[in-house]
């Protein structure tokens, strides 16, 4: 593996992994503290209809695709909080809308032959510079919202009611949350695709959360359990040549299991 990082994609596959694991690790700790996995996963399955819409269009991928999944993400936020009830069943309905808008556009698309697989299962391996400076300044707008807000998202995520009680606008900081998932979450697609984006946002932050013994405990370790399987999910890839994203996820599986068990 180490004769590898002479080469750029390598170089571009690593980074990306850096970034993904730390935005990984911040957000799924406060998807799995909030209970929000099933709307990170509606938020992924939708952001397709943004990729459709981005071929379409003729957009760049990241820039339509996050436009996209922010407004649908705010949507499935605003109808869930206001019918608990039925939020499953809402989610479900604008996840299947949203993949169904997606490959309508990518099949309207003149002359357009769209390989649908390295957005379902990733391409780690084609990250470009472009995506690298995207990443790094989503990362560091998500690094500086938790700097600032850090003790209201504990807060709201252990007792909303106390949260409310200290005067915490609770409303507006799922919201902030909410599109911060969102961006997550396209990014994420790049590295392991959008079928498999969930487990690396959650898999970390749920090991970590029986051993952490604060909030920020199990985002420095989801985040350090998250570069630990991209690292050995590139090395098994490329030991191998098999998918690179394939390879992380059943990494980070095994190691979930191993979890399990002990």
């Amino acid at each position: 593996m180490i004769e590898a990082l002479q080469y750029d994609f390598i170089q571009h596959a690593l980074i990306a992994a850096l970034f993904a694991s730390i935005i990984c690790g911040i957000m799924g700790t406060l998807a799995v503290v909030n209970r929000l996995v099933f709307l990170s996963g509606g938020i992924a399955h939708a952001a397709y209809g943004g990729i459709g819409l981005s071929i379409y269009m003729g957009w760049p991928f990241l820039f339509g695709t996050i436009g996209f999944a922010i407004a649908t993400a705010l949507i499935m936020a605003s109808i869930a909080f206001h019918n608990k009830e039925r939020s499953d069943a809402i989610i479900g309905v604008i996840w299947a809308l949203g993949m169904a808008c997606g490959i309508i556009l990518v099949d309207q698309t003149p002359g357009y032959q769209v390989d649908l697989m390295s957005y379902l299962f990733g391409s780690i391996l084609t990250v470009t510079k472009l995506d690298l400076i995207v990443m790094g300044v989503v990362t560091c707008f998500i690094i500086i919202v938790l700097r600032i807000f850090y003790h209201d998202f504990v807060a709201i995520s252990y007792d909303e009611e106390f949260a409310k009680v200290r005067g915490i606008n609770v409303n507006a900081l799922y919201c902030v949350m909410i599109i911060m998932l969102a961006l997550t979450i396209v990014l994420v697609i790049q590295v392991v695709g959008l079928i498999l984006v969930i487990a690396l946002l959650t898999i970390p932050a749920y090991i970590m959360e029986k051993y952490a013994k604060s909030l920020f405990q199990m985002m420095i370790g989801a985040t350090i359990l998250g570069c630990i399987f991209c690292v050995m999910g590139l090395i098994l890839s490329y030991s191998y040549d098999i998918s690179a994203s394939a390879s992380i996820i059943l990494v980070a599986s095994t190691f979930f299991f191993i979890n399990m068990f002990i």
